[in-house]
């Protein structure tokens, strides 16, 4: 099987409502161990299986502490996602170059299982918060594009167009 590699916008895969993953086995793992790959070869704070073209629901994250192993998430879902909605700068490996404010909550509380399909809960108030709604959004099929300002959207629009471009030549 060939390498995987970064799917881009605006790639249908993206836009899609990833299937839940019905059983983990070596596939999986392995699918999770290339995405991590891929996560730290692109510099990534996380990574989501559509953005590697595989339309499941698994995301990887970098560990919560640093020098922590990356964290793989199967099945992810939220247990609770509130405060004061928050906007920060947020960029996108399947959107190279376009960045924009995205607003989002500050605390949340995940759950999801383990690559040996061990259920476990994580919750945080800082940057992974932020990652795990942007990973969740990917499962959604739902892009960073979506969720910043006009403004932003037309700061970036070249950019946009010059993807869309480079993907009709594909």
């Amino acid at each position: 099987m060939a390498p995987r590699a970064l799917v881009l916008h605006p790639d249908p895969i993206l836009r899609r409502k990833a299937e839940p993953v019905a059983r983990v086995d070596s596939r999986l793992q392995e699918l999770a161990y290339e995405m991590i790959s891929i996560m730290a070869l692109e510099r990534g704070f996380g990574l989501a299986a559509p953005q590697v073209g595989e339309s499941v629901r698994l995301f990887v994250t970098q560990g919560m502490a640093e020098g922590d192993l990356p964290i793989v998430y199967v099945n992810p879902r939220f247990i609770a996602v509130d405060g004061a909605l928050e906007g920060e700068e947020e960029g996108c490996l399947s959107l190279p170059a376009i960045r924009g404010q995205v607003r989002r909550q500050k605390h949340v509380v995940i759950e999801a299982q383990d690559l040996t399909g061990l259920t476990f809960r994580l919750e945080a108030d800082d940057w992974h918060a932020r990652c795990w709604q942007h990973e969740m959004d990917h499962l959604d099929g739902i892009l960073i594009i979506d969720r910043m300002s006009a403004i932003d959207r037309l700061v970036n629009r070249k950019k946009l167009r010059a993807l869309e471009a480079a993907h009709e030549g594909v």
